[in-house]
This record gives structure tokens, C-alpha cells and sequence, in this order.
């Protein structure tokens, strides 16, 4: 029940701010909203402001936003003054279009920014010169002679030689090494410099190294406000090049009847993985809540029809060619694609069950 009261609260605060995109640049361009809709229709009960209703409607994820004149086979057959027809999308500029169906992918484009910027606020791993003990096993031969977890290693002595620790792999290395043996770790804790003999196991238990630490070379620092906005920028740009990129070569391999390494998530793998990430505290669902909602950005743009990306494409064909699409072929290429992406979903949700069993 929590996984998916999470998997539908997340997926609407994403579907919500992908429309609101979609609201705000229709008002601003003076196209005529209808509805803006919380939830998937039938309808519990609407409020109308202005010219626009706003409705609540029975299935508690999603939410819609409805222009009027989206399609031009609406307006087919209808008396309208030039005045109300100047209100409708499709008589609008195609740069008024272009923005209106873009809104809803930059608005989840700046929704995965700030929380990324937030995460920078609060602390992110960053490389560090340093090789320090995160964490110390009970009753190792670490924990046996007092080493503590923030411990700086700063080298290792033998009898036969003294190893400078730079990088993960030295201290491993030569713990392991000298397997037996006696050796002196050279540590720095706060401000005070000791040295600590300590004698790694030859055959320590599974999981665990032969002096019974983890160690790590990363640091957490903490952004503040002006340079988080910065860093979550940066950070935000090469997780939607990263996701673009590995999202094409999927499409390409599918296309082509080829293997892919990519891990494809449906609504069942994005509920478990958004209900563990809940699991481990708000900065790790605020995480995957970001990353989704750069995910989002990206599929929504890709040029298919029943995508914002397909209708752009349509929009930026008539804007080149100088010639209109025919009303009839747009609206079957999109109920094509919209058939072709619920198969695909169909084929990946089947997949993500077939993992779940396999895992019981």
C-alpha cells in the first residue's frame, strides 16, 4: 500500500508541473484554457474561475490541461467570430505553439533542477586527496586496535616498505598484502598524527577486507544557496544529456532487434524503486523524485507522435514547409503512437513483474 500511495503521489507532483508548463505559457499567449484537471477523469466535482474549470476527478494520480482548439477538427463545422478563433491553438503563431508545447518539458527541466540545487545544499560527495575509514567492522583487527570511523590513512609502514596512501587501492592492496603480518598505519584523527600496528587477516570473512574496513576518498560538502543554483545547473545539463544519450541508443537497439545493457523501468519498477528510495529518507525520494523528473523531460521531447516532441515536430514542419498538416493524418499519427506507447509500457510492465517473481 505505501509503494503505491508514493508511486502515485510522485507520479502526479510530476504530471502536475509537466502541465502547469503547458497552462501558464497557453494564458500568457492568450489561447483559451478550459480545463485544468487534478487527477483522470470522471470527474468528482470542478470549479470554474474565470474561463477556465478546474476539476478534481476520480483517479487520484495525473492531471490534464485542455486548450481550446488543440485540434483543428475541433473547430470543424462550428460557427466562431475571428475573435474566438484567434483564442484557439491551433490559430496561433508557431512560435506561440512551439512555447506552449516545450513549457511542459522545461517546466520538469527546471522541477529536476531544483531539486538538485536543493541536494547540492545539503551535501554532496566530492573527490578528496584524503583516503579516510568510513566505517569500522565489529571485531575486525581495525576495531580491535581503535581505529574510528573520519580516520585519515596517511601511509602504511612494513619492514620492507613504506606505501603512501593516495587512493583506495594502496591501503587494500597492501592490507592484503601483508596478510599475517604485522604493519604500521600512519593516521591522522583531527588534529593529532598516530601510528597503529595492526596485523591483517590472511582469510577475513566474506564481504570484508583483511583489516575490516570501508574506506572512501569522498567528502561531503554542502553549497550554499548562490552556488547551489550554479552546481545544480551543471549537474542537471549531464543528467539530461546522460539520460538522452542512453534513451537513443535503448530506441536505436529496440528498433534494430538488438541486445541492450539498459535497465527499462515501467510503472511497477518506478514504484519500487520511488518506495525505496522513500525507504531511506526525503533527500533520496527527493532524488529520484529529480531524476524522474528529468526522465520526463527528455521522453517528452523525443519527436513521437503523441508526445509533446511529435507535435512540436509537426509545428516546426508546417513552420519550414510553409504547409499545413493535414488535420485528419495528424490526428491518426497520433493515435497510432499513443497505441504504440501503451504497448511499450504493456511489454516493460510485464518485464518489471517477471523480475519481481524471478526475485521472490
Amino acid at each position: 500500500m505505501f509503494t503505491i500511495a508514493i508511486f502515485f503521489l510522485v507520479l502526479s507532483i510530476l504530471v502536475i508541473i509537466h502541465e502547469l508548463g503547458h497552462f501558464i505559457t497557453a494564458k500568457l499567449c492568450g489561447i483559451k484554457v478550459e480545463e485544468f484537471g487534478f487527477g483522470i477523469p470522471p470527474r468528482i466535482f470542478g470549479i470554474k474561475i474565470g474561463e477556465t474549470l478546474y476539476s478534481l476527478n476520480l483517479l487520484p494520480f495525473g492531471g490534464f490541461v485542455k486548450v481550446f482548439g488543440e485540434e483543428a477538427e475541433e473547430l470543424k463545422g462550428k460557427k466562431l467570430s475571428p475573435k474566438t478563433l484567434s483564442r484557439s491553438f491551433t490559430h496561433k503563431k508557431n512560435w506561440q505553439k512551439v512555447a506552449v508545447l516545450c513549457a511542459g518539458v522545461f517546466f520538469n527541466f527546471l522541477l529536476g533542477w531544483g531539486i538538485v540545487s536543493y541536494l547540492f545544499t545539503q551535501g554532496v560527495p566530492v573527490p578528496s586527496k584524503n583516503v579516510f575509514i568510513e566505517e569500522v567492522r565489529k571485531g575486525s583487527p581495525a576495531d580491535i586496535q581503535g581505529l574510528k570511523k573520519g580516520d585519515v590513512i596517511q601511509k602504511v609502514t612494513t619492514d620492507k616498505e613504506t606505501v603512501i596512501i593516495d587512493d583506495l587501492t594502496d591501503i587494500s592492496t597492501t592490507a592484503k598484502k601483508y596478510g599475517g603480518k604485522e604493519i604500521l598505519l600512519v593516521i591522522k584523527r583531527g588534529d593529532q598524527i598516530e601510528n597503529i600496528s595492526i596485523i591483517p587477516r590472511k582469510n577475513p570473512p566474506k564481504n570484508e577486507g583483511s583489516l575490516g574496513i570501508v574506506i572512501s576518498n569522498f567528502v561531503i560538502k554542502k553549497y550554499s544557496w548562490t552556488e547551489a543554483p550554479v552546481h545544480g545547473l551543471i549537474e542537471s545539463a549531464k543528467m539530461t544529456k546522460i539520460i538522452f544519450v542512453e534513451l537513443s541508443k535503448t530506441l536505436v537497439n529496440f528498433v534494430t532487434f538488438q541486445k541492450t545493457d539498459a535497465e527499462i523501468s515501467g510503472p511497477v519498477g518506478i514504484a519500487r524503486l520511488t518506495s525505496d528510495a522513500a525507504r531511506q529518507g526525503s533527500n533520496a525520494l527527493l532524488q529520484m523524485i529529480g531524476l524522474l523528473s528529468l526522465n520526463l523531460a527528455v521522453i517528452n521531447i523525443l519527436p513521437f507522435p503523441a508526445l509533446d516532441g511529435g507535435r512540436l515536430a509537426l509545428v516546426l514542419y508546417e513552420a519550414i514547409s510553409k504547409r499545413k498538416v493535414n488535420p485528419t493524418v495528424e490526428r491518426r499519427l497520433n493515435i497510432a503512437g499513443f497505441a504504440i506507447l501503451l504497448s511499450l509500457i504493456a511489454l516493460v510492465t510485464i518485464n518489471d513483474i517477471i523480475k519481481i517473481i524471478r526475485g521472490l
